[in-house]
Parts: structure tokens; C-alpha cells; sequence
């Protein structure tokens, strides 16, 4: 493969990418698409048309958060990752910088066609992106929340399909859930961050008595959510534990790696309860795909 489109491909964290679409997907049944059911004309209906703006939206905003994210780190990912498409010199400075400015408003642009509000919420999303890219990942409190923030919004993205926000409070999951991975990923490079470690894996349990108690309340099909819940908490507290254990760089990335596509697994048990099983089977596809991406390229 040539080395700059790979480069290329590589400042976008491909194997990332099917978990922002797992957001929206999540946040479509949040949202009430599936409430009636579903015809047999879906498939071919605006509906659908709909959701893949809002997918494609989701991608493209995260592709061009992550190339930014690289662009703001370019003087650190010197010293500390030089092995990274921008430092080596296979992506220049500017040609990064216009590939992610790029992305955002690809992404921005195609929520537009959804409708007006969603348009506001992915300008929202990209303003949100660019605080963390930029300011917020500097500081130890803010950096998390910053990120969780993202993912947040990403997933009120998805239920900006029908302009319904009932369940706006949903959002807040994802905000604590990523918190957590982003305290986790302080530990990359030189590791010994096991209060960090400690922190995280409260709050996810904290997610996942969330996703439960959800669940109980919104759905009689409990088993369905509870088996995706069960799922997600022994794929995310494994490979934390190890991190804890043997708190090397390694461990850590692999806990981060676990966390950041086990969001599938995440939004595959909070879509079920506002859906049905199928559908938690649809989203819970992508994670196959991801763990694929991810053999080939870095998820931090």
C-alpha cells in the first residue's frame, strides 16, 4: 500500500470510525424512529436516507476531530510519537490540517440535509471538537469531560432525526463513559496511572447501573439489554483489570483500545431498549469491522 494514502488513513483511526456510527445508529432509537416498527418499504424511504446522512455526518466529524487532534499534537508527537504519519513526514502540517478542516464540514454539511436542527447539533459537535482538539485536552479535568462532551452530542446527533429530545438526558452516559477512556489513555506513554485506572472503572460501573436502571424502566424485552450489558461490562473490565495489575504502557493501550470500541457493545444495549433486539444485532455488526481496522491501525 502506498505509504501517504496510508498515512492518510491512518491520521483518520479508521477502526474508530464504526463506533461514532454506532452513536448515531443508538441515537436514532433514542430518538423513536422504531417506535411503530418498521415497513417493509424502510429500506428505500427518506427514513433510511436519513439515518446514512446522519452516519456519514458522524464519521466525517470524527475522522476530522481525530486528523485535528494530530495537527494541535504535531510539536509533542515529535517527541513522544514520531512514528505518526505528520512527525515522520509522510502528511505535511498543512495537507493535515486541510484533510481535517475538510472533514468537519463534509460532516457538518451532511446533517444539514437531514434538517436545520440537525445541522445546528453536528455545528455544535464540531465546535465541541475543536475545544478539545485544541484548549481543553491540555487540562486533566476538562480534557475528559471535553471528549466525553463530544460523544455526547454525537449521540443527541442521532436523535436530531425527528427533532425529538425527550430522552435528551441519554446523552449524559456516553459524556461519563468516555471521561473514563480518556482518563485511562493518560497513562500511554509512560504508564503508573493506576488511580486513574481505579477512577475508571467506577465510572463505568456507574454506566453500566445506568444503562440497567434504563432499562428496567423503558422496556419489558430486560433480558434482550441485559445480555448486550453483560457483554460490554467483561469486555471493558478485563483488559482494565490487567491495566491495573501490570500498569505498563501496553496494558494501558489495550485497555484503551477496549473501551473506546466496546462503545458498540455500549450503544448496542442502550439501542435495544428503545428498539428491539434486531436492531441491537445491526449496531453490534460494527464491532467485528472495528476489531478488524484495529489489527491494521492504531486506535489512540
Amino acid at each position: 500500500m502506498n505509504s501517504t494514502f496510508l498515512g492518510y488513513a491512518r491520521l483518520a483511526r479508521p477502526a474508530n470510525l464504526p463506533t461514532a456510527a454506532a452513536d448515531i445508529l443508538a441515537g436514532v432509537a433514542i430518538g423513536g424512529v422504531f417506535v411503530a416498527g418498521v415497513t417493509l418499504g424502510f429500506l428505500g424511504s427518506e427514513m433510511f436516507t436519513h439515518i446514512l446522512y446522519l452516519v456519514f455526518s458522524s464519521v466525517f466529524l470524527y475522522a476530522g476531530g481525530v486528523i485535528l487532534n494530530d495537527v494541535f499534537d504535531f510539536k509533542l508527537d515529535q517527541v513522544e510519537r514520531p512514528e505518526r504519519p505528520i512527525p515522520s513526514g509522510v502528511v505535511s502540517l498543512t495537507a493535515a490540517t486541510l484533510y481535517g478542516s475538510v472533514a468537519l464540514v463534509i460532516g457538518v454539511l451532511l446533517a444539514f440535509l437531514v434538517s436545520n436542527i440537525s445541522g445546528v447539533v453536528a455545528v455544535a459537535l464540531a465546535l465541541a471538537i475543536l475545544l478539545y482538539d485544541g484548549i481543553a485536552k491540555k487540562y486533566d479535568f476538562f480534557g475528559p469531560l471535553s471528549m466525553g462532551l463530544c460523544r455526547g452530542i454525537n449521540l443527541l446527533l442521532g436523535m436530531s432525526i425527528l427533532g425529538d429530545f425527550n430522552y435528551w438526558f441519554m446523552a449524559i452516559i456516553p459524556i461519563v463513559y468516555i471521561f473514563a477512556i480518556t482518563l485511562i489513555s493518560r497513562g500511554e506513554v509512560h504508564g503508573e496511572n493506576k488511580n486513574h485506572i481505579v477512577l475508571a472503572g467506577v465510572l463505568y460501573g456507574m454506566v453500566i447501573l445506568a444503562v440497567a436502571s434504563i432499562a428496567i424502566l423503558y422496556t419489558d424485552a430486560l433480558i434482550f439489554s441485559l445480555l448486550f450489558l453483560v457483554v460490554f461490562a467483561f469486555t471493558v473490565f478485563r483488559p482494565l483489570v490487567k491495566a491495573h495489575s501490570v500498569n505498563s504502557p501496553e496494558n494501558i493501550k489495550k485497555a484503551v483500545m477496549a473501551g473506546v470500541i466496546s462503545l458498540i457493545l455500549l450503544d448496542s444495549s442502550i439501542a435495544v431498549v428503545f428498539s428491539d433486539w434486531w436492531y441491537g444485532l445491526i449496531i453490534l455488526a460494527l464491532l467485528p469491522v472495528s476489531k478488524g481496522l484495529s489489527k491494521l491501525f492504531a486506535v489512540t
